[in-house]
């Protein structure tokens, strides 16, 4: 348990709190976001009509900006894809072997599910049974929801006879509904999953916390072969191991040549991210699937249960509770997830939109921040600054950066009247812009190839055409960046401006 002056780690909202005056001061912080988004847009709006030129001159600047950020960032990705490509063929096991008491390292594996059908499960387990660490220093523990009714018990049956002799331990949980203080969500469940495995299995065994590598993920998170004696290199050989998490990077590759282009480039882009944030592990933090001590959960009392983004709020509520000595490692290693896929194509770009407002809403992890940077005294200035800076400038440029590009560029020309469309700048401006863009969008070439060299083998009944169309895809990133991009993180943010906070939504699965 935390310690009562450690009680700000659970708080999932300003209505969490007993105070008054604290709940004002975490609404507050709450509604920053927001105003910092809308304060951008509506800014621009109001001196594109009251001060065109100042705001064309601001336009252009962010422009330059902008294409040399996408220079910065594409440099980035491309050093961080041969990274990968690297440590893919290295013999991880063979360096694992080398380091000292790499026998007593285990691997607990926290897989909540919800109404998945058990195909998915099937292929997750398999996944790990092809890996090539001992299945012997593997605990499994399976998680349904009770609220998932029978058929997620049936699958936790199908589970357990077909897997339940494959590692050292194999273990099946039901989350109960309904309990007080939670959030129904993976949150919740990952926690009752682990302690669960804590009371039952680690204590009984007495197997020493700090040799314990936790790994929680969606249901859908396949390994790539070596990724375990990857990630176990890694906790040995790094300093304090018990005071980081370990990143993989998420690849959206289980069903990328089944959904639409819409989902494609959508996920395909989020791996583009999480790539390029590997080469800047300054400004990494965890993201879904990572990998993190036991040890380290314990003392933070597992996951928070009453809140929607539990994977990277571990994250904050670790750098918190150690006083600011707490980091990202990056693997550069690979781990396979499904992208959005519904029967049909209007659906899924629903369910990519709403996918990406849900990790939109990790904007609350903003409020959190702050609000723990307030209470905790012995951080040092130079972690929170950083790290506001960071949480803040990116969450900013996710709600306003491709509005200030696309559409917001264009308004002095329609607002500032005819004595500025008569001046010079009102006539360069749009030739400016449109060169600057142009440049700019010489990074989709870059895009278009990394996202052919990451595809998997081409499945039967997929024609060779469709490799034609992994390339053209990309012409739809304006389109994209904008509408599940811009949008849901604007609106993620507006929510929490309201105070109208999200639940917890399950991106559904299909095999």
């Amino acid at each position: 348990m935390l310690s009562e002056d450690k009680y700000y780690l659970k708080i999932g909202k300003a209505p969490d709190l007993k105070s008054p005056k604290e709940r004002r001061i975490y609404r507050v912080f709450e509604i920053i976001p927001g105003i910092l988004a809308w304060g951008t847009i509506l800014g621009v709006i109001f001196f594109s009509w009251f001060q065109p030129v100042w705001i064309a001159f601001f336009i252009i600047i962010f422009d330059v900006y902008w294409v040399l950020k996408t220079i910065y960032l594409s440099a980035h990705l491309r050093a961080s894809y041969r990274q990968m490509k690297k440590n893919m063929d290295i013999n991880w096991m063979s360096k694992v072997k080398k380091q000292k008491n790499w026998g007593n390292i285990y691997h607990l594996l926290i897989l909540p599910f919800y109404e998945e059908p058990f195909e998915v499960i099937e292929k997750t387990l398999q996944a790990l049974i092809d890996s090539d660490y001992s299945k012997d220093k593997m605990i499994v523990v399976l998680g349904a929801e009770e609220r998932a009714g029978k058929l997620a018990q049936e699958n936790i049956e199908k589970a357990e006879r077909k897997f339940g002799q494959s590692f050292y331990k194999f273990m099946t949980t039901t989350h109960p509904e309904g309990i007080l203080g939670e959030m129904a969500g993976k949150g919740a469940n990952s926690t009752w999953m682990i302690r669960q495995a804590k009371e039952k299995i680690i204590d009984p065994l007495r197997i020493s916390y700090k040799d314990i590598i936790v790994s929680c993920g969606d249901i859908d998170t396949r390994v790539y072969p070596k990724y375990f004696s990857c990630l176990t290199y890694h906790y040995l050989t790094v300093k304090n191991p018990t005071r980081a998490g370990y990143q993989p990077v998420p690849v959206f590759n289980n069903n990328i040549w089944q959904t639409s282009c819409f989902s494609r480039v959508v996920a395909t882009s989020g791996t583009f991210w999480q790539m390029i944030q590997q080469m800047r592990p300054e400004r990494l933090s965890s993201f879904s699937s990572q990998a993190l001590s036991f040890k380290t959960l314990v003392d933070v009392d597992f996951w928070p249960v009453n809140m929607v983004s539990e994977d990277s709020r571990i994250f904050w509520q670790n750098l918190l509770y150690y006083d600011g000595d707490y980091r990202a490692i990056p693997l550069y290693y690979p781990v396979s997830m499904d992208a959005n896929l519904a029967p049909t194509f209007l659906k899924t770009s629903i369910n990519v939109y709403k996918q990406q407002r849900r990790w939109g809403w990790g904007v609350e992890n903003i409020p959190f921040l702050l609000f723990g940077f307030l209470k905790n005294k012995k951080i040092s200035k130079r972690v929170k600054w950083h790290w506001t800076w960071v949480q803040l400038e990116g969450f900013w440029s996710w709600a306003t950066n491709a509005l200030l590009i696309f559409m917001l560029g264009w308004l002095p020309l329609y607002l500032g009247g005819d004595w500025f469309n008569t001046t010079l700048l009102s006539y360069n401006l749009p030739r400016i812009t449109r060169t600057l863009m142009t440049i700019a969008m010489v990074g989709l070439i870059g895009s278009a190839i990394y996202s052919t060299l990451l595809l998997p083998k081409r499945p039967k009944g997929q024609s060779l055409v469709k490799y034609f169309g992994m390339v053209v895809q990309w012409i739809l990133i304006p389109f994209t960046i904008l509408v599940f991009g811009a949008l849901p993180g604007l609106e993620a943010q507006t929510r929490l401006l309201l105070g109208k906070y999200m639940g917890f939504w399950v991106t559904p699965k299909k095999e």
